[in-house]
């Protein structure tokens, strides 16, 4: 499976905001943003005019590097999402939600969706009682999310859930920090979603 194995810090730096792929690092002063708060490179600091398809393409770039996406990958939710009724771009980021790896991350069961991604494939995670380790499997009102019984020692698994619950979880989702298991309540409503996101920019920018 194809991934991505550059630095995480410079792809929040490139998109000038913060994309929390780097855990509990991202929440403290060691940040990126927090350090250089510029482009990556040597103009990184050069002032550039940004045209109408730039900002277009920023925005995509944004919200596909947030999920760890690729573009084919990203480009299949666009599809699957304009396919559906209702507002496309509303429907694209309730499907990036669904997906396994990022609800694994939302619950607290792991400080990144990259560390959420190894956690499902690695079989640690159950969903209604049985192991799916695909991290793209898109999940369901209803479903019951849990972690492993023989991986809930684990300490990454415990201290992300730590991190967690310094932290509030997502409305849509019930989460029990004890057995490390969680419920997927319902899909999200758009105002439950980062108000910093412009999926109308990408509607736009796969339109033309």
């Amino acid at each position: 499976m194809a991934r991505y194995f550059g630095s995480k810090c410079r792809l929040c730096r490139r998109e000038a905001a913060k994309l929390f792929l780097k855990g509990e690092k991202c929440f403290s002063d060691k940040c990126a943003i927090e350090r250089r708060n510029y482009g990556p490179g040597l103009h990184g600091q050069r002032r550039r005019k940004v045209s109408d398809y730039g900002v277009h393409l920023r925005e995509k770039q944004k919200i596909k590097r947030t999920y760890c996406l690729l573009e084919k990958q990203f480009r299949n939710y666009f599809e699957k999402a304009s396919r559906m009724s209702g507002v496309t771009g509303e429907n694209l980021l309730v499907l990036l939600e669904r997906r396994l790896d990022n609800v694994v991350y939302r619950l607290g069961f792991s400080a990144s969706r990259s560390e959420a991604r190894q956690v499902v494939s690695h079989k640690q995670i159950l969903v209604n009682g049985n192991c799916v380790n695909i991290a793209s499997y898109l999940v369901k009102p209803g479903d019951r999310i849990a972690v492993d019984e023989t991986c809930r020692n684990h300490l990454r698994i415990k201290g992300a859930m730590e991190s967690a619950m310094r932290r509030s979880f997502p409305s849509w989702l019930e989460v029990d920090p004890v057995s490390l298991s969680g419920t997927f309540v319902s899909f999200p409503d758009r105002a439950d979603l980062p108000a910093d996101y412009n999926e109308n920019l990408i509607v736009e920018l796969y339109s033309k």
